[in-house]
């Protein structure tokens, strides 16, 4: 089964959080009973906030490099590199350049993580 990814959104929130120094903008690639996939995209200096999810993400960095905070330490992430945020540990996230990121989220989340 294929699925064809729907159109950029803006993003201006995680978890119901504003994002921090500016927007990204997502599209949700593939849904599935038990997760889905969103391409995400940060330009450089945008982060989130400290935020956590009922859910495990998988993040599959394409492009730039990212660091952030996973349950209070410091991480780096560079191209082609893979990083979990498991469910429930407080996490950040934050763009040193213009970043682009596929991430996993499983199960499906109760709600969605991310908005416009």
């Amino acid at each position: 089964m294929t699925s064809t990814p729907k159109s950029w959104v803006s993003l201006s929130t995680v978890e119901g959080l504003p994002l921090i120094g500016g927007q990204g903008r997502f599209r949700t690639l593939a849904t599935a009973e038990g997760g889905l996939a969103y391409e995400i995209c940060y330009p450089a200096g945008v982060a989130s906030p400290v935020h956590s999810h009922d859910h495990d993400s998988i993040v599959y960095l394409v492009s730039g490099s990212l660091r952030g905070t996973i349950d209070g330490r410091e991480v780096t992430l560079e191209a082609g590199g893979t990083i979990v945020h498991p469910r429930g540990v407080p996490h950040s996230v934050e763009a040193i350049v213009d970043s682009r990121w596929v991430e996993f989220k499983t199960p499906l989340p109760a709600r969605p993580p991310i908005a416009e």
